[in-house]
């Protein structure tokens, strides 16, 4: 996980998970929709999950 992808998810959730699939932008959507907060942790869930594999 790129330094740039961490701040982007800071600022905007939905955008940084943009090439991990349509499931991801809508779940991250979302949850952002609930609060900021819950949309960054959900954010960078997937971004690290993905980057593990």
């Amino acid at each position: 996980m790129s330094l740039g992808r961490v701040l982007l998810s800071l600022l905007l959730p939905p955008l940084a998970v943009y090439d991990r699939g349509c499931g991801s932008i809508v779940i991250v959507a979302i949850l952002t929709c609930f609060g900021w907060v819950p949309g960054v942790i959900g954010a960078l869930v997937i971004l690290n999950k993905n980057d593990m594999v």
